[in-house]
């Protein structure tokens, strides 16, 4: 893994960067965020990385799928650009700090792209269990070691069970599933990185700036709907809060002060998670053969060890 990037020592003695791992504002909020134990903030984020997905899902048929990944996106654009003013951030950053921005909010971008458009075809049981396998290939990248290839090889024939006949006959949706997994990994390990480099949630507010460019002339067409029916746009907006602001931030306050190696160990909930919010909101029980697939995904999840930073 690449070094860390760090913070200039002229930026940091002139405070340009604030290397808590807070919104710049309030200092309650700061002190919020570092009294109360990083598993705590993971563990919301872990309920609103789903929950928010789960009800874009049944606004779909009104809004779009792309629609929808462009309100969600404007909707923490919006939320994030007077918390952190993110013109300031990158007028500020080194060039190494404004590549690492621009990589971020290329990734959430198209992972959001993706992960709705997955969504779109298949359960979220499935499309969260694809996403958690790429957690463990990457750590074979890391840590070549017999207990790492036992963990993908758990992980891979759970998600085989959860793809059953029905399912892989949508190769594009198998296709956008595996592309969100891909991006998911890229969303932890460039996430990472900025919580690390100090730039905290300072650094996600500029990336989401990003990701609203790159997603304005691909949804806003699909969004346009939402605006003239108020009921639709609070609930998209809604959407938005729950799917990308309150889960990053979360993860920020988390990556902050959790070994990439602990959080990575810690994803292993989050197929569970899906799997509760999809029977509770979208009415997608799995079968039996589905839960021992989920259940061998989570697993090989927990199993795995990552290399340390």
């Amino acid at each position: 893994m690449k070094a860390q990037t760090q913070i200039p020592a002229a930026k940091q003695a002139s405070g340009d960067f604030d290397t808590r791992p807070a919104l710049a504002g309030p200092t309650t909020l700061a002190g919020t965020a570092n009294a109360l134990p990083p598993h705590v903030w993971f563990c919301v984020s872990a309920v609103f990385h789903y929950l928010g997905p789960a009800f874009a899902v049944l606004l779909f048929a009104q809004v779009g799928v792309l629609g929808m990944a462009w309100l969600r996106i404007a909707t923490a654009a919006v939320i994030f650009a007077p918390l952190t003013r993110p013109w300031r951030v990158f007028a500020r950053a080194d060039r190494a700090q404004r590549l690492l921005l621009l990589a971020f909010g290329i990734c959430l971008a198209v992972m959001n792209c993706s992960f709705y458009l997955a969504l779109d075809r298949l359960p979220i049981s499935l499309v969260a269990a694809i996403e958690f396998v790429g957690t463990i290939a990457v750590a074979l990248v890391g840590l070549r070691s017999p207990r790492n290839f036992a963990a993908l090889a758990i992980a891979v024939v759970g998600t085989l069970l959860l793809i059953d006949v029905k399912w892989s006959s949508d190769p594009v949706g198998l296709f956008w599933a595996f592309l969100n997994g891909a991006l998911f990994v890229g969303y932890i390990v460039i996430g990472h990185r900025v919580a690390q480099a100090g730039i905290g949630i300072a650094g996600l507010g500029a990336a989401m700036a990003v990701a609203f460019l790159i997603v304005l002339p691909i949804g806003f067409r699909e969004a346009l709907p939402a605006f003239s029916l108020p009921q639709l746009l609070v609930a998209a907006i809604g959407v938005g809060v729950c799917s990308s602001v309150i889960p990053y931030i979360c993860d920020q306050f988390a990556m902050a002060r959790l070994p990439r190696a602990s959080f990575a160990l810690m994803l292993s909930l989050l197929p569970l998670t899906a799997t509760l919010i999809g029977v509770i909101v979208l009415r997608q029980v799995p079968s039996v053969t589905d839960c021992i697939g989920i259940a061998l995904v989570i697993a090989g999840v927990a199993f795995h060890k990552p290399a340390q930073q």
